[in-house]
């Protein structure tokens, strides 16, 4: 454990909130030597209750949209002063990274410069009220994409944003989750050990919004893990670098302990379709552990 604590207790997060415990292996991982600079979202409101704080290293609340565009410059003046050995991270939930702050990352990303960008992907507007977020996996049900007699919860599949990221011809992209921390911090550190634009997606359950009880947290991300709903992916320089193989769950040990996912539990053919997104990561990224060939005995 650090000397210093860098994201203190006493904070007002739900109990279980995945976002908490990410960002204390995030910013307890980077060091001392770290600014922050946070959109609008959960994880600024349950850190920074006036007049407290969590945070133990510089942090800077911005609006939701443009904390990439407040780091930019805070990046500009630390390399005017000279200063460019400190490390600075931006960070968001996922509507203030694939959807409202999109653009400042665009643009960030664009000119070159040297900060870590990362999303805590809780998959809606948890702070606002479980609304739909560009993250919303197929068949959510959320506040604004509800189940009924014509729908079956959100009908959009979840936006690319690490091959967006990839698009801008950036160093090092990857996706890491709660449910595996010493994978998550490895790569924090793997991003900073590298000059230029960095985006690290971090999958965090919430149980308020996913309707899970606290205690399952952990288990609910593994199991997005392991079942290939959420691959966990590393992009070096554009080229795939590592994946996290897996032996494949149905997905429906991921979807029955979710709130969210009720409405479909009894549709076999809505639970192939969620399989079948499974299926294609899995295709897609060679997530397959391939079973050794046992020799044949002479």
């Amino acid at each position: 454990m650090p000397k210093q604590i860098l994201f203190a207790c006493g904070h007002t997060a739900c109990a279980g909130c995945g976002q908490a415990i990410a960002a204390r292996l995030v910013i307890e991982t980077a060091g001392t030597n770290t600014m922050v600079v946070n959109n609008t979202g959960c994880l600024e409101v349950f850190s920074t209750k006036y007049p407290e704080s969590s945070w133990g290293v510089p942090w800077i609340h911005s609006l939701f949209e443009n904390a990439a565009a407040v780091a930019s410059g805070i990046e500009a003046a630390l390399k005017y002063l000279g200063k460019e050995d400190i490390q600075i991270i931006t960070q968001a939930g996922d509507g203030g990274t694939a959807d409202i702050g999109l653009q400042a990352l665009s643009g960030m990303w664009e000119r070159g410069h040297n900060i870590l960008s990362i999303c805590y992907d809780n998959e809606a507007y948890m702070n606002t009220g479980v609304q739909r977020s560009g993250l919303t996996p197929f068949d959510s049900d959320t506040a604004t994409t509800p189940y009924g007699k014509q729908s079956f919860g959100n009908p959009t599949l979840k936006k690319p944003v690490p091959e967006i990221a990839l698009a801008h011809i950036i160093p090092y992209v990857a996706t890491a989750s709660v449910g595996f921390p010493q994978d998550l911090q490895r790569k924090v550190k793997k991003a900073l050990s590298i000059k230029g634009p960095k985006y690290l997606q971090i999958h965090v359950p919430c149980p308020l919004g996913w309707r899970h009880t606290p205690n399952l947290t952990y288990k609910v991300a593994r199991l997005a893990i392991e079942t290939g709903l959420y691959p966990l992916i590393e992009y070096e320089n554009g080229a795939l670098s590592s994946v996290r193989k897996i032996k494949p769950l149905p997905v429906e040990e991921y979807l029955k302990l979710q709130g969210r996912f009720k409405h479909i539990l009894n549709s076999p053919e809505q639970i192939k379709k969620i399989q079948e997104i499974a299926n294609n990561n899995i295709k897609r990224y060679n997530l397959l552990i391939q079973e050794e060939t046992p020799s044949s005995s002479i």
